[in-house]
């Protein structure tokens, strides 16, 4: 093992002399292939309390929680989920990570995206018996080439020593994109868009499942996917993210 690793070592230092390690997100030079540099990594705006203890959405400030210290959309729609915590708030800093590794074929942005999920959802993730991602719908997945969620599912699953089902969940029907429609249209659309592999249902039946996926905004396509867990036999179901876009409602106090 020794050798093995001072051959890797080596063909590192060849690498990075051959192409000097960059930012992932700028051009700025950094010590280690795969990182980001320190202006880049303090742009990153962690969602940390106060925050919706339901949804994980982030609150300016504690007294914008009502009932139980809920926000208003979870008052109002109760999710399905029990519990779902995000990394990330979804601004300019951390869309020069998300679009990228979704829109640009970037997978190696899977590994510190989940390093931050680990951390935002260590809690989830070491009470779930088991992960799995949100899934794309084919012609989607044909197109993009890898399902992003399902890289980030894979790997939180394997830091936590969890199974992950990578196709436990299918999406039934292609979705529009959901950017620019408020919290009801978005419920709408996805409602009944997803189902359960047949297959692993016994996998499912009485487990809790961590539901991963790299965006929530109004939580509709999570919500509607725990509601295809529970209805299938799921224990519960808990939600992890990388970026959360926050609530323009509680924003406007800003």
């Amino acid at each position: 093992m020794g050798s093995v690793s001072r051959l890797k070592r080596l063909g590192l230092g060849v690498l990075d002399a051959v192409m000097p390690p960059h930012c992932l997100t700028c051009e700025e030079a950094v010590e280690t292939q795969g990182t980001l540099c320190a202006a880049c990594f303090r742009g990153l705006h962690r969602i940390t309390a106060p925050m919706c203890p339901r949804c994980g959405v982030p609150f300016l400030h504690a007294g914008q929680g009502g009932a139980g210290g809920l926000c208003p959309g979870c008052l109002d729609h109760p999710p399905a989920y029990d519990t779902a915590r995000a990394a990330l708030r979804y601004d300019n800093a951390s869309q020069r990570l998300v679009l990228p590794f979704k829109h640009a074929d970037r997978p190696e942005l899977a590994g510190p995206l989940s390093a931050h999920m680990a951390r935002a959802g260590a809690a989830l993730l070491a009470r779930c018996d088991l992960v799995a991602p949100v899934p794309l719908h084919w012609r989607r997945l044909f197109s993009r080439r890898y399902n992003q969620a399902a890289l980030l599912a894979q790997r939180l699953a394997r830091g936590a020593h969890r199974p992950c089902i990578p196709d436990l969940l299918r999406r039934r029907r292609p979705t529009p994109p959901l950017g620019d429609l408020g919290a009801a249209a978005r419920a709408a659309l996805v409602a009944d868009a997803f189902t359960i592999r047949p297959r692993a249902i016994p996998r499912l039946r009485g487990r809790r499942v961590l539901l991963v996926d790299d965006v929530m905004t109004s939580g509709a396509t999570v919500d509607a996917c725990a509601r295809a867990l529970l209805a299938a036999g799921a224990a519960a179901v808990d939600v992890l993210v990388a970026a959360r876009v926050p609530d323009p409602r509680l924003q406007a106090e800003a």
